[in-house]
């Protein structure tokens, strides 16, 4: 799906947009840039900003980081699930921890490297995306509760709620797209840690060059581009609730490392001879099947003791399709919303329809399924023909002996599963790089 996120970048020199506009404007939908801060409510009120990157400095002479801090919490007030990430050239280790406590969601320093300015807004669109989600799963649409009809999702929901008010250490098992994250969302705003931050970190989109410096920070000269002191995911997690995804997803030999930290609840900063006392709540999520990984040894059997204190198994969508018809309406409302639609009825026959999919993407999949259908719906209900279907749906009877809809179904699966990484979807198909490759062209994925 092509990519539909709108930045808005607030800084007052111009050179610095321009810059950054002519790098973001070729991987996020929209880039709008303003020098002005004040026009920050206005902009909100006439776009649907998913992302924010705002500086923290507004006037020349002034360093102390108060003006993105106050702005900051001008935007989260005015929208409490906006994703602002803030930058400054004069970073330092308390405007860190300061901007991530208000709600920031990453501080980056300026000038920024390209590579790891992409990854941070990425990763801040899909948690952008992710809080959407939530809203679906657990805001009170117009009735009462949370979209949780299905006895499995009631079974789920039930422990959570067992387990939200204790510190426990939880691991939350699940195919992608299946609302781990949201699932960890819950568990903290349940928490008495809840006027606290949760910090979240995607392990399996974290370079293992970064991994110190991200989760337990660094000192000024730790390495090259270390310009100033830089908050660590546990410091700004400290006092409320670190989310750690794709743990499964974690080298070996960081594994060691994070255990330590777990175990000890005290981090070392890159550059630094002392140890920092961290008090987090930790959440973990993986899609992998982490005691066959032990047996294989790819993961510490005693990392996997310390993350699966208390256990929550995520169906897939396939296996609650009960919550499908809520889901779909849900998603198309918001859709509507979102792109200032008029709203779409979804009609029976439709989710007759979408219930006959297998959804390998799980409520992620139906979520952008029914995006597009709003989209390209040009009546007051939505109509088979609004959907991408022709293309997805496998006739039930033929689905095991299709061998050509079977191979392009595996593949799907596989892509999505591993979020589009070849080399991991090869390896899981059990086929070259290349031979992945042409599959991809020949089934146009």
């Amino acid at each position: 799906m092509t990519d539909k996120t709108t930045l808005l970048i607030v800084d007052d020199d111009e050179d610095v947009l321009t810059a950054a506009r002519l790098l973001l404007r070729r991987h996020f939908g929209r880039v709008i840039t303003q020098t002005d801060p004040g026009k920050i409510p206005e902009l909100m009120a006439a776009e649907a900003i998913d992302v924010f990157l705002l500086d923290m400095n507004f006037a020349i002479g002034r360093n102390s980081g108060k003006e993105g801090l106050h702005w900051l919490g001008d935007i989260r007030q005015r929208d409490p699930n906006a994703v602002v990430v803030l930058m400054t050239a004069f970073g330092d280790l308390n405007t860190a921890v300061a901007a991530m406590r208000e709600g920031a969601t990453d501080f980056v320093l300026k000038p920024w490297q390209n590579d790891r300015l992409i990854a941070t807004l990425r990763v801040a669109a899909d948690l952008r995306h992710t809080r959407a989600q939530l809203s679906a799963l657990t805001a009170p649409p117009p009735e009462e509760t949370m979209i949780a009809g299905s006895a499995s999702m009631q079974r789920v929901m039930k422990m959570v709620e067992r387990v939200a008010g204790t510190d426990a250490t939880v691991l939350i098992r699940g195919e992608n797209g299946t609302g781990k994250e949201l699932i960890a969302q819950e568990l903290h705003r349940l928490s008495a840690r809840s006027d606290a931050p949760m910090v979240s970190v995607d392990l399996g989109a974290l370079a293992e060059s970064l991994f110190e410096s991200e989760l337990f920070g660094h000192r000024r000269g730790a390495f090259t581009g270390a310009d100033s002191d830089r908050a660590g995911r546990f410091q700004a997690a400290s006092g409320g609730t670190l989310f750690l995804d794709e743990i499964g997803n974690l080298p070996l030999a960081l594994q060691t490392k994070l255990l330590r930290a777990l175990e000890n609840r005290e981090v070392t900063p890159l550059g630094a001879d002392q140890e920092i006392d961290v008090d987090i709540r930790l959440i973990a999520a993986t899609n992998q099947p982490l005691e066959d990984m032990v047996a294989r040894g790819e993961f510490r059997e005693d990392l996997l003791y310390r993350i699966n204190t208390i256990s929550i198994e995520l169906p897939p969508l396939r296996e609650r399709l009960e919550d499908l018809p809520e889901l779909a309406r849900f998603f198309a409302a918001q859709a509507a919303r979102r792109y200032r639609l008029p709203a779409k009825e979804v009609p029976a026959k439709v989710l007759q329809r979408l219930a006959q999919w297998s959804w390998p993407g799980n409520i992620r999949e139906l979520s952008h399924t029914m995006e597009r259908a709003v989209i390209m719906g040009e009546r007051d209900a939505l109509a088979i023909e609004d959907f991408d279907l022709k293309s997805r749906q496998v006739d039930a009877a033929a689905e095991t002996l299709n061998l050509e809809e079977n191979e392009r179904r595996l593949v799907q699966t596989a892509l999505q599963r591993y979020e589009g990484n070849v080399s991991r979807a090869a390896d899981a198909l059990g086929i070259t790089r290349a031979a992945l490759y042409r599959r991809m062209e020949k089934f146009d994925l």
